[in-house]
């Protein structure tokens, strides 16, 4: 009992490293961040960061995996709930946001991947891959069911998913603004799925 107490502890605190981490990466990048940021944001002395990884670059690591991880389980409960192409987009863009602005976040940009040792650059570039993928799955079943519009998936998917992926680039904790963008974001790039006129043609 006391060893999956401890094991409890250590997620937890690991989990809040995390989330420091990928607040000071996504606001002074890779290079203008070092350990001694993290460890002040958490309230803690440097040494105790070596308790959990071992250098910086592990730290990048385990937060791009995070990021993997948080945006595969969004998606995957959008398809749970889903009923068809477009309701399973617009309920993936929520809970990817909501992620992002609620408690769950900060989740790191994955803006740094050519910094990792290669095990790790491809592992993270796989998972992103993977995802991106299944992304393209879910626009080819809403154009078949009707419910989006025809468009290419690979572009519309990349599109799609660098707005999401830059948002804590640039949003940095206002509630409001987080209310907001849970509110409206998801709205704007259903519509944009929806349009029947393409730019040619306007």
């Amino acid at each position: 009992m006391a060893s999956k107490a401890k094991e409890t502890r250590f997620q937890l605190q690991k989990g809040r490293m995390l989330r420091a981490a990928a607040q000071c990466f996504n606001q002074k990048g890779y290079s203008g961040t070092s350990l001694r940021d993290v460890a002040a944001v958490l309230g803690l002395t440097d040494p105790a960061l070596y308790y959990y990884v071992r250098n910086k670059e592990e730290l990048v690591y385990l937060c791009y995996l995070r990021a993997a991880a948080l945006g595969h389980e969004a998606l995957e409960r959008a398809k749970d709930e889903g009923s068809n192409g477009m309701d399973i987009a617009l309920r993936y863009f929520r809970h990817h946001i909501e992620m992002m602005v609620g408690e769950r976040g900060p989740i790191a940009i994955m803006s740094e991947i050519p910094s990792l040792k290669p095990d790790h650059r491809n592992e993270v570039l796989a998972l992103s891959r993977r995802h991106s993928l299944n992304f393209e799955a879910v626009l080819e079943a809403g154009i078949l069911d009707g419910s989006l519009e025809d468009c290419n998936v690979r572009m519309t998917g990349n599109a799609i998913m660098g707005s999401i992926n830059w948002i804590p680039k640039w949003y940095h904790g206002d509630p409001s603004m987080g209310r907001q963008l849970l509110e409206e974001f998801p709205q704007i790039l259903a519509r944009g799925l929806q349009c029947s006129v393409s730019l040619a043609d306007a």
